[in-house]
C-alpha cells in the first residue's frame, strides 16, 4: 500500500502543539494528535514514514491590528526547525487569530461536556485543525466541476417546445 500526499496542520504553543492533518485530496482537515513540544519533531519524523507529508501549514500568531504577537518569536524557531527536520518539504502560515474561540464553539456545537471541554490538549488539536480547513479552503484548486445533466437533450424542455404557428 503505498502512502497518501496530506498536508500537516500544526497549532505551536510552549508545552502542547496541536496536530491536524489533511484527507488524501486536501479538501477536509481532521484533529489528529496533541503532542508535547519537545517530542514534535520526532513524533513528525514517525508519521511521515507513513504518509507522505506534501506540506505544513503552521499558525501564525497575529494581534487584532496584524501585527505579530509576542509568541510570534516561539513560532519563528520552530519554523526553523521543521524547515530544518523536512527540507524541501514547503512551510506556509496561516493567520490564528480566533481558532481557540473556534476549537471552543465546535466543542460546544459537537456535544462535548463541559468537563471534556476543558481539556486543553482537545482546544489544540481542534485549533490546529481549523487552522488547516481555513488554508485549504482559501487554496482549493477551482470550484467543483458542473453537474451531469440528469435528462438527456432530447427530452428536456428546451428541445420539446411545440413549434408556434
Amino acid at each position: 500500500m503505498y502512502p497518501m500526499d496530506r498536508i500537516i496542520g500544526i497549532d505551536y504553543g510552549r508545552k502542547r502543539i496541536g496536530v491536524a492533518v489533511s484527507d488524501p485530496l486536501g479538501i477536509f482537515a481532521s484533529a489528529l494528535d496533541t503532542v508535547h513540544s519537545a517530542k514534535i519533531i520526532d513524533y513528525l519524523k514517525k508519521y511521515a514514514e507513513n504518509e507522505n507529508v506534501i506540506r505544513f501549514v503552521v499558525g501564525w500568531p497575529t494581534n487584532m491590528d496584524g501585527r505579530p504577537s509576542e509568541a510570534a518569536a516561539d513560532v519563528e524557531k520552530f519554523l526553523k526547525l521543521l524547515e530544518k527536520s523536512f527540507p524541501g518539504t514547503p512551510v506556509e502560515l496561516e493567520d490564528e487569530r480566533f481558532t481557540s474561540v473556534l476549537a471552543h464553539r465546535a466543542m460546544i456545537d459537537g456535544g462535548m461536556k463541559a468537563k471534556d471541554r476543558k481539556d486543553k490538549e482537545s482546544v489544540d488539536k481542534i485549533s490546529a485543525a481549523i487552522i488547516l480547513q481555513s488554508w485549504m479552503d482559501r487554496h482549493a484548486s477551482s470550484p467543483l466541476p458542473p453537474m451531469p445533466t440528469l435528462v438527456p437533450d432530447s427530452l428536456s424542455m428546451k428541445n420539446n417546445k411545440k413549434k408556434r404557428r
